[in-house]
């Protein structure tokens, strides 16, 4: 009985030391290095080679614009107005807002869809950087261990500079500089409360919503994001 035990215990100890072994080489190997990106600044992303493809394989020609720029040279206004429009909870959770994902996922089984609602911004700047807008467990696997690799290696207001400089803002538009140069006409820096709101508005859906059109999902939202950013200091009551 107690050979048998020990032989039990040692297979225990083996398996557990092949799941550690194995989860080590998929975090080192199969992933990429997220620790560079504490000083570089990404060339491209896989989203902006996704849309390249997407129009290569339709027979399209698709040219992107990509402007980097420091967080400090981005509007405040903006900074504010994508954390309250897209994540408020960025500061204070640790790249996942299981509440958001629990009413998320309620609404999908309710609506019977696999949309994979209440992403944080940590989880849409890995999936931009890594990954493509496919749906699957395996894609949301991914994107899950990324986003805790991110959290755990970059503090937040450089995920923040990542996310603000590579996200997608319309049709081969990426990142804060392109889209206030593109839709107003003036570096991002200059971007007043009103173009802010706006423009974090239609990042759920880039390519559906243009910041200058007046659709009411456009004119609602960036009233109900400006609303606060006045309640929060953040904009002066004009703004609004």
């Amino acid at each position: 009985m107690a050979k048998a035990r020990r032989r039990k215990v040692f297979r225990l100890v083996f398996f557990a030391l092949l799941a550690a072994l194995a989860l080590w080489l998929g975090a080192n190997l199969i992933f990429p290095n997220v620790s560079r990106l504490k000083k570089e600044a990404p060339k491209t992303t896989a989203f902006m080679r996704y849309r390249q493809n997407m129009a290569r394989r339709e027979g399209k020609n698709f040219s992107f614009v990509y402007l980097w720029t420091p967080l400090e040279k981005i509007s405040t206004f903006l900074v504010q107005a994508v954390v309250i429009s897209e994540d408020d909870k960025f500061w204070s959770h640790k790249g996942f807002d299981f509440e958001a994902m629990k009413t998320a996922l309620e609404k999908d089984i309710k609506k019977k869809t696999w949309r994979y609602g209440g992403s944080t911004i940590t989880q849409q700047l890995a999936k931009n950087l890594f990954l493509s807008p496919a749906r699957s467990p395996v894609r949301k696997l991914r994107e899950f261990i990324l986003s805790w690799r991110l959290e755990r290696t970059l503090p937040k207001k450089r995920i923040l500079e990542l996310y603000l400089n590579v996200v997608e803002w319309g049709d081969g538009i990426f990142g804060a500089e392109a889209a206030a140069r593109h839709y107003y006409g003036k570096p991002a820096l200059e971007l007043s409360p009103q173009e802010s709101a706006r423009l974090a508005v239609v990042l759920p859906s880039p390519r559906r919503y243009n910041p200058l059109s007046f659709t009411r999902y456009i004119e609602d939202r960036a009233r109900e994001v400006l609303d606060i950013m006045v309640k929060r200091g953040i904009a002066v009551p004009e703004a609004k």
